[in-house]
């Protein structure tokens, strides 16, 4: 574990009472913290939880009482036992010497500008809320069509340290992204019962064309985060305006499939009775039907599946977002699930913005792991976005994976070729 000391986006909890008289704060870290020397293998993407105070540490930030203890948890969080132990051991001698001193505490320092396109929808406004609870992010940008002022009002009443601005309509759109350090993409239409991903594509594809064209001609050096879906078009799709504007770098692009691991974390942890603390599972291919290929071999801790818990496993995180569709009867999509998943992914990105060197999470990226241009696996992220992939998930695969990975591959080929085509027919303005 680096050095460097960085808090990902916080879950306060609250005392039993509820009150505010709280004894300390509890920051829970949504992406993957690793130990120890480098091995084939990419660490486990999982969050955890630290909760420190030393006595006039945070209070700014969370208007909590602070205490004067340190102590990591486990339990409710989702690191590893080993991953605890070194947070233990990387945070408590810096406690410690901060309460020799000054008196003051671990203090996150909040630097990073986020904008959110696309902040007034179901997706949009849970994700705005999380991303307000990071003390790394100073400025919080919203910008929809219509609807976004009052988002932007009911957050800034919050008392984290971002300043919430608000911004409306196209003629906005260029102030929002200016010195923008990470973009998020929502924007569009949600699923609805029936829809498949590749039905919304008429209708997202050009609304992620015209903002990704507004992103490289304001911040190209953001790391561009695309959840809009089909995701497997319309990463392609960034990538080609983005080519086009003379601006891409494929290290900053990212096509937001955290919520497969997510689920698959949490699907297998129900199945098999394990704590969800502990469990891991790599999720490659793509963000769509038979694409999303959950390799439930590499599952960590090791566990054995039969081949009908394999298969029913597999359909299950394949089809997570049509679940809910399903369950939600017209009403939405998976928002609040997806936006848990994003506000995961920024706060990964934020931390590696800072100068963390052990920051790994599974994302859509143009890839040389397959003969595609772009596949989803486990990347490593640091200051410069991509810093590398995991060759070995695809290696010393099931049978049934191996089958599987065959049968995504013109689908998803499908997918990104569509996606190109879409702006190669429409150049953008260079």
């Amino acid at each position: 574990m680096s050095g460097h000391v960085t808090y990902p986006f916080s879950y306060i909890q609250i005392s039993k009472s509820g009150m505010a008289a709280t004894s300390a704060t509890t920051f829970s870290i949504g992406s993957a913290v690793s130990v120890g020397s480098r091995g084939s293998r990419l660490p486990q993407t999982k969050p955890s939880a630290a909760r420190f105070a030393s006595r006039n540490s945070l209070t700014s930030f969370s208007g909590l009482k602070a205490a004067t203890s340190m102590i990591c948890e486990t339990e409710a969080s989702f690191v590893g036992k080993e991953s605890s132990a070194a947070l233990r051991g990387s945070f408590a001698p810096k406690v410690q010497k901060a309460n020799q001193g000054s008196g003051y505490g671990l203090q996150p320092v909040a630097s990073y500008k986020v904008a959110i396109l696309g902040a007034g929808g179901g997706i949009g406004q849970p994700l705005a809320l999380l991303i307000k609870m990071s003390p790394l992010v100073s400025t919080l940008n919203l910008y929809d069509i219509a609807n976004v002022k009052g988002v932007a009002a009911d957050l800034s009443h919050c008392n984290t340290p971002s300043q919430v601005l608000d911004f409306t309509g196209p003629s906005e759109l260029g102030n929002c992204l200016k010195g923008v350090n990470v973009v998020v993409i929502p924007a569009g239409v949600p699923r609805k019962p029936g829809m498949t991903r590749d039905d919304l594509f008429n209708i997202n594809a050009n609304i992620v064309k015209t903002l990704v064209e507004a992103v490289a001609d304001n911040c190209p050096d953001a790391f561009i985060h695309i959840i809009s879906n089909p995701v497997n078009s319309t990463v392609p799709i960034a990538a080609e305006v983005l080519k086009q504007k003379g601006v891409y770098n494929p290290k900053k692009l990212f096509g937001v499939t955290t919520l497969d691991v997510v689920r698959a974390n949490t699907f297998v942890a129900q199945k098999k009775n394990l704590k969800l603390i502990d469990v891991d599972v790599p999720v490659v291919g793509g963000h769509a039907g038979i694409t999303i290929l959950p390799l439930l071999s590499k599952t960590k801790p090791s566990v054995t599946f039969t081949d009908e818990e394999v298969e029913q496993l597999t359909v299950r995180i394949q089809n997570g977002g049509t679940e809910v569709v399903e369950a939600k009867a017209g009403a939405g999509s998976a928002t609040l699930s997806m936006a848990y998943a994003a506000a995961r992914f920024v706060e990964s990105s934020l931390r590696a913005l800072d100068g963390d060197g052990d920051v790994y999470e599974c994302a859509f990226v143009q890839s040389d792991l397959t003969d595609l241009p772009f596949f989803a696996s486990r990347i490593k992220l640091g200051r410069n976005g991509v810093e590398a992939l995991s060759p070995s998930d695809l290696t010393g695969l099931s049978e049934y994976e191996e089958k599987a990975l065959e049968a995504l591959k013109p689908e998803l080929k499908t997918s990104i070729e569509k996606g190109i085509a879409l702006v190669q027919k429409q150049p953008v303005t260079a």
